[in-house]
């Protein structure tokens, strides 16, 4: 018995099977049709896509069988998004498949370069397949493409916006004006100079009106520490010294460096501490950084009180409370 390995003959390619649109002018435009029907709905889901990331609020729920109650925002986006993916991906796919030349070819690879004159030949062969795939025959497929292709290029764009603000002035406002009482956190319990001990220190919040909900977002920004301590202890230049109230001075709980929130009250020393990066501010002189990666004082709150005696705001405040950010004016 002969050890020596028969090899396999080549069985070649076999016969090629026409499509019926490689045969049928008719079958070929209603296929062109069907790709730009595709293309179409895919723009449209983009669209959609867009229209709920601006246009329908965070906190509508929609009712649906079986899912129960559900947030129409992330409905919209969710379904906007995955109807431009499967839809452009649907219509690659019928396109390929019943308009692309499907022509079978043998091509010998070969490990080194190829000669000039093959990649030349190679260059002119994918010059010829672009052209005998019919875009430029085929104007239906060639627009709804592009239409497709520039909205679902709009959809990760947007979505950077996630990554951060916008360059608004959400940033800079918060929930403080003249005229707003201070309450507490928790508890919504308005204040009078009374209720606050000297040595003693109080969490506060902007007052709502009647009915309306609080977001996180709000508590954060409008979180405020009040402090009261000595008038005569307070080292502050007039102006921000009339800001104060006997004895009681008002900052922002956001900590300048990072947005931690200011939460530990030294009161033999009337210094504030952030526990996040242990940046040190002194209550006596306008929270004046002392310690710490903390690049700016925190923010005063001028307070006041209306005619029942309770503690108010007297203005907004004078800058942006929290950590820097691109649009902050840094002065």
């Amino acid at each position: 018995m002969s050890k020596e390995l028969t090899p396999i003959a080549d069985p070649g390619l076999p016969e090629h099977q026409h499509r019926k649109t490689d045969v049928d002018p008719k079958a070929a435009k209603r296929a062109e049709r069907q790709v730009g029907i595709l293309f179409l709905l895919s723009a449209l889901g983009t669209i959609l896509f867009v229209y709920a990331y601006v246009g329908v609020d965070q906190d509508i729920l929609i009712f649906l069988p079986i899912l129960g109650n559900t947030n129409a925002h992330q409905l919209l986006l969710g379904i906007g998004l995955a109807m431009a993916l499967f839809f452009i991906g649907m219509g690659a796919v019928h396109w390929a498949k019943t308009l692309m030349p499907d022509h079978e070819v043998i091509d010998y690879r070969k490990e080194q370069r190829s000669a000039d004159e093959d990649r030349a030949a190679f260059v002119d062969a994918a010059k010829e397949g672009a052209a005998a795939a019919g875009i430029g025959r085929r104007p239906i497929i060639k627009r709804t493409m592009a239409l497709a292709l520039g909205l679902v290029g709009i959809s990760p764009i947007l979505l950077l916006r996630d990554l951060g603000p916008l360059p608004e002035d959400e940033l800079e406002r918060t929930h403080w004006a003249a005229g707003v009482r201070l309450v507490t956190d928790p508890g919504d319990r308005p204040i009078k100079p009374s209720d606050l001990e000297v040595g003693g220190v109080a969490q506060v919040q902007p007052a709502f009106p009647e009915g309306k909900a609080r977001k996180l977002e709000d508590i954060a920004k409008d979180s405020v520490l009040l402090i009261r301590i000595r008038p005569e202890e307070f080292n502050l230049e007039p102006e921000r010294l009339s800001w104060t109230h006997e004895g009681i001075i008002a900052f922002s709980k956001i900590c300048s460096h990072m947005g931690c929130a200011v939460a530990l009250y030294e009161q033999s020393t009337k210094h504030l501490l952030c526990p996040c990066h242990q940046s040190t501010f002194d209550v006596t002189r306008a929270a004046k950084v002392i310690f710490g990666p903390a690049a700016r004082p925190l923010p005063q709150l001028h307070i006041g009180v209306d005619s029942e005696g309770y503690l108010i705001a007297k203005a907004p405040f004078a800058e942006p409370v929290g950590p820097s950010f691109w649009e902050r004016d840094s002065s």
